[in-house]
């Protein structure tokens, strides 16, 4: 028979979208007779519902919209779907397998994840292993537990994401039980290079449990910082059948496998290929942030340097893959805009016709700025189809500067003010560039970056005022080679301009030769050191220790490099937790509201230091 896994892009507590999302699934696998249905794990609800989860109306909604706008419209095949069911007085992440018309098992989770940016243990209770009892909901006694399913030729038992990933996982136990197939509905969140290892998992585990293996995963951004790349796998006995594209625009996908016919259908996988990766993630998390929070465009104050170039080419990217997998109808229909279609249908370059109505830039000068950054920035904009603006911001700085002057009683320079004078250059752009988001009705767009972010390389206010900040959870480094990268592979040859440039805030004079590297420290070493500290969480002495080995450049800076990330780590916490909403990209970021709790007062390492110094 044809049994397959689904792959939804859903919103949290929208049951009638959602609902809808999983019956049109139902509809298409029945279209194909498919006999069994794997849905995405919390697929009714959302798994981004937060403390929501908490709420015992929730739990109780997501039931009733199973029973009262899915079920009764179902087609009559056996499926599986994810929903949260308060039990003896604990809330459990569920999964209920329906066939014949109504629920006839609820099976719980087991593990529930609790690192990185999961937060499970907060809402839920991780299930009792062979625990077995009886749930009665709406007057009908329902089996809740550790339960086997049997099904036309499958012994069917479960592992629900987290389940799969500990040592003690439940095939242990449920290959002793006779099952056969195995069913993973999951919410793993995306991460650069993260499916090979998804893959290695489920492909092992059908050939070590000698069972058909059945992974379904939650597609797109589904409730504004976590993206699911919507993967889709079936295996068996240690062979891949089947595998789809991931990173769809599309609300659901179905990953069908033929038993009979045993035909495999394998997407070709780019977890070789980061930057592929990247492009395409944060294509598809722009582009649902835009349609899920019904806004006309974006906003971008697009400076000519990597940051802004990269987020403004991400927005144009956004464009050319929606249209490509949609369609143009279907592409303008999802962001709220069918009126478009007629007007546009017949545009030779339409791409940048939409870019044009979604995305205003505009170029903010100071006395301080460059031709160059501002040739870097029109011609990008131009290049992409974006409206582009050009003001100058001296006048508001300026009337700034003065009116402290007046008060203070001095006139402010460079060698006593040079923090507050190159940041009010900053923050007189905010103000302005805002007026324009209100007006549109646009998401502004905030460009700091994760290894600006770990150091507060950033001024509060200023260059971080924005709704979405698409791409703080990725590394400056990645971030310079992704633009040589789309300007060879993806066409963008005014990335020239930009690529050719070296990363500066242009807020000081340019007699002074400013430059983000000389300020900080190089980039690939600060990138070094944020992996050591942050995601390896060692300590400054370690980190030395580390690098007098690993670390091929000038060996003498390293010291003071170290040392001044963990004094600017520590000093700009603060800063951290006001970073904007920002998308999970990598295996870690500096986001405390997803990744990276940090005190915002603290000792700053003073002891650590103290070693380090005295470290030979």
């Amino acid at each position: 028979m044809k049994i397959a896994g689904a792959t939804l892009n859903q919103i949290p507590m929208d049951w009638g979208g959602n609902a809808h999302n999983i019956l049109e699934a139902l509809n298409d696998a029945q279209k194909h007779d498919v006999k069994l249905l794997c849905f995405p794990e919390l697929s009714i609800c959302g798994y981004g519902c937060e403390d929501v989860f908490l709420s015992d109306w929730m739990w109780e909604k997501a039931l009733k919209t199973l029973k009262d706008k899915i079920i009764p419209f179902a087609p009559k095949l056996a499926f599986t779907v994810g929903l949260p069911i308060k039990f003896e007085g604990k809330m459990y992440n569920c999964v209920a397998f329906c066939a014949d018309g109504e629920i006839q098992y609820i099976i719980p989770k087991q593990n529930l994840a609790k690192d990185g940016v999961h937060y499970e243990p907060r809402w839920f209770t991780e299930w009792e292993i062979g625990k077995k009892s009886i749930i009665n909901l709406n007057g009908n006694d329902i089996s809740i537990g550790d339960y086997v399913i049997d099904f036309e030729d499958y012994t069917i038992g479960f592992e629900i994401c987290e389940d799969a990933w500990r040592e003690d996982r439940p095939a242990n136990r449920l290959c002793e039980r006779g099952v056969n197939l195995i069913l993973n509905p999951s919410a793993s969140h995306f991460a650069i290079d993260k499916s090979l290892s998804r893959q290695e998992l489920v492909v092992n585990s059908s050939e070590k449990y000698n069972c058909t293996y059945i992974y379904a995963n939650l597609l797109g951004n589904e409730a504004g910082r976590m993206i699911y790349d919507g993967e889709l796998m079936i295996a068996k006995n240690g062979e891949l059948k089947y595998r789809n594209e991931l990173l769809s625009f599309k609300n659901y996908q179905l990953g069908i496998w033929d038993t009979h016919k045993d035909h495999a259908k394998i997407a070709t996988p780019f977890e070789s290929n980061p930057n592929q990766e990247f492009r395409k993630a944060v294509s598809l998390a722009l582009f649902d942030y835009l349609r899920k929070s019904y806004s006309n465009g974006f906003i971008l104050s697009l400076s000519g340097g990597a940051d802004s170039s990269t987020s403004a080419v991400l927005v144009a990217e956004m464009i050319r893959l929606g249209i490509e997998e949609l369609g143009l109808e279907l592409f303008l229909t999802k962001i709220h805009k069918p009126e478009w279609y007629d007007l546009l249908k017949n545009e030779q370059e339409v791409h940048k016709v939409i870019a044009n109505r979604l995305l205003t830039t505009a170029y903010q000068s100071t006395v301080n700025s460059g031709y160059s950054t501002y040739e870097s920035a029109k011609k990008l904009a131009n290049e992409i189809g974006a409206i582009f603006y050009h003001w100058n911001i001296d006048d508001e700085v300026n009337g700034y500067t003065q009116k402290i002057s007046d008060n203070i009683g001095r006139k402010l320079n460079w060698a006593q003010d040079d923090i507050a004078l190159q940041n009010i250059q900053a923050r007189a752009r905010s103000p302005i560039i805002w007026i324009l988001a209100n007006i549109q009705n646009s998401l502004l767009l905030t460009t700091s970056n994760r290894s600006e972010g770990s150091v507060g390389y950033t001024t509060m206010d200023g260059d971080t005022s924005g709704s979405i900040a698409p791409i703080a959870a990725i590394d400056k480094p990645f971030i310079i080679q992704w633009l040589n990268w789309a300007e060879n592979n993806l066409g963008y040859k005014s990335l020239s301009y930009v690529n050719s440039l070296q990363p500066t805030a242009e807020l000081r004079p340019e007699d002074q030769g400013q430059s983000d590297e000389t300020d900080l420290m190089p980039y690939p070493l600060l990138q070094k050191i944020e992996e050591l500290a942050i995601r390896e969480r060692l300590a400054p002495i370690d980190i030395y220790k580390e690098l007098t080995i690993s670390w091929e450049g000038n060996k003498n800076i390293l010291k003071p490099s170290i040392q001044k990330f963990f004094k600017l780590w520590s000093r700009n916490q603060w800063k951290r937790e006001r970073i904007a909403v920002s998308f999970h990209l990598d295996d870690y970021n500096v986001d405390p509201k997803t990744w990276c709790r940090f005190p915002i007062l603290s000792s700053s390492f003073k002891e650590e230091l103290e070693e380090l110094e005295k470290a030979e």
